[in-house]
């Protein structure tokens, strides 16, 4: 009795004689397509050859592809880089005016933005001012120099006359004691002999062989004669005083003129230095000038290459100081490529090598070659580098970055933008 089989409603659904009915037709079935359908060596053969084929097309190709992959080196790690110019502000001010807005490209010289110019105003004349004492000073005091030395002169030429003067005045203070001197020693000697002849007489006048009155003659001649002896020396003492009056106005006027000659150059010097000191604080002067009339021209900011403004922060109004960032322009003209290639990809990969480079954000692609290889890897050149001096160590493949430069003339490459993921190509064979 065949059984049947019930759903979850408890009705009769397929029964199993039907599943050996079914079961036995099939078998007559292909037993009949089998007697039918005779053996086919062709056939057969071709089936072989076709798969031969295509196993041998798969080979070839494989073969192929890992020859070419062989020849390049890929990575999507890679970004276009380029040029970020920040612009700050050179000096302390009030914003006046902004020309730019962000993202709108700008032209190397073009106007970005003024500041109130009134202090810087202020500054260029108080600077001026001073220059112009400092100049007038520095005119009125060097005339003094060639004044100065003139006059060093003229005190050395009266110096030499002085002593020329004093030594000859010495000169004939001994010659009129030397004079003196001997006028002594004839007076000495005069007087010696009348002394002596008044001896004599005397004792003749004693005799009386001689009159009283040409003894008296005698005596009175002696005595003349011993005054004048006491008159010459007196005269020659005199003399001698003259002389060390004259040594000592020579010893004089030689000090004053060694003074002369020592202080002349000194006061020369010491204009010179003057002069220096002068001509020193109008340089300065100047340079505070100068100084000045740059911090007026730092008002007025352009930008210094051509680009694209980023992160503009000035606002009309704002006070600002100097250093303080306030935009920034991205360069578009240069852009190059980082590409952050495993290490053991750069075996065989060196500068100048082509590169096709496939920029995600355009799908367009462009040609390039390295341009260097950096000389850290990216974790060494981080902020914090891995230590793996303790603890377990597990070894990671590091990245290099390397520079590739984009080959000149080539369409698109005014488009391109610091940022954008590419995907480089390295032809290494």
């Amino acid at each position: 009795m065949p059984t049947q089989i019930e759903d979850d409603k408890g009705q009769a659904s397929i029964s199993l004689g039907d599943f050996e009915q079914n079961g036995e037709e099939s078998k007559e079935q292909n037993a009949t397509k089998e007697q039918k359908a005779p053996f086919d060596p062709a056939k057969h053969r071709r089936n072989i050859i076709l798969g031969v084929v295509v196993v041998a097309i798969l080979l070839i190709g494989s073969i192929v592809w890992w020859l070419y992959s062989g020849t390049y080196e890929s990575t999507d790690d890679a970004q276009v880089d380029g040029h970020l110019n920040p612009i700050a502000a050179r000096v302390d001010g009030t914003i006046r005016a902004v020309y730019i807005e962000d993202n709108q490209t700008v032209h190397a010289g073009q106007p970005l933005l003024d500041l109130d110019t009134k202090d810087a105003e202020v500054s260029v004349a108080q600077a001026q001012a001073d220059y112009d004492q400092a100049l007038e000073q520095r005119s009125a005091e060097t005339p003094n120099l060639p004044i100065q030395q003139v006059s060093n002169e003229t005190d050395v030429v009266n110096a030499d006359s002085e002593v020329v003067n004093a030594e000859a005045a010495l000169a004939g203070a001994q010659h009129d004691y030397d004079s003196d001197v001997a006028k002594l020693h004839q007076a000495e000697a005069t007087n010696e002999k009348a002394q002596s002849d008044l001896r004599r007489y005397k004792q003749l006048v004693e005799k009386r062989e001689l009159a009283q009155s040409d003894y008296d003659q005698y005596l009175a001649s002696a005595k003349s004669d011993a005054a004048n002896v006491d008159a010459s020396a007196a005269a020659a003492a005199s003399q001698g005083k003259l002389i060390d009056q004259r040594r000592a106005q020579l010893k004089e006027q030689e000090a004053k003129r060694t003074q002369t000659l020592r202080n002349a150059p000194r006061q020369v010097a010491i204009k010179n230095a003057d002069n220096r000191m002068r001509e020193a604080s109008l340089e300065s002067y100047g340079a505070k000038l100068e100084q000045a009339k740059l911090n007026l021209t730092y008002c007025h900011v352009v930008a210094p290459v051509d680009g694209i403004v980023l992160q503009r922060s000035a606002e009309v109004g704002g006070r600002i100081t100097g250093g303080q960032q306030l935009l920034m322009i991205a360069q578009i003209d240069h852009p190059w490529i980082v590409a952050n290639f495993k290490e053991t990809q750069l075996h065989k990969m060196h500068p100048g090598q082509r590169v096709d480079i496939k920029v995600d954000a355009l799908s367009k692609s462009f040609i390039g070659e390295v341009e260097a290889m950096a000389a850290t890897t990216g974790d060494r050149a981080s902020t914090l580098p891995a230590e793996n001096a303790t603890g377990n160590y597990v070894k990671v493949i590091q990245r290099l970055p390397v520079r590739i430069r984009f080959k000149d003339g080539q369409d698109g490459l005014d488009e391109l933008r610091a940022g954008m993921s590419v995907e480089p190509k390295v032809h290494i064979e």
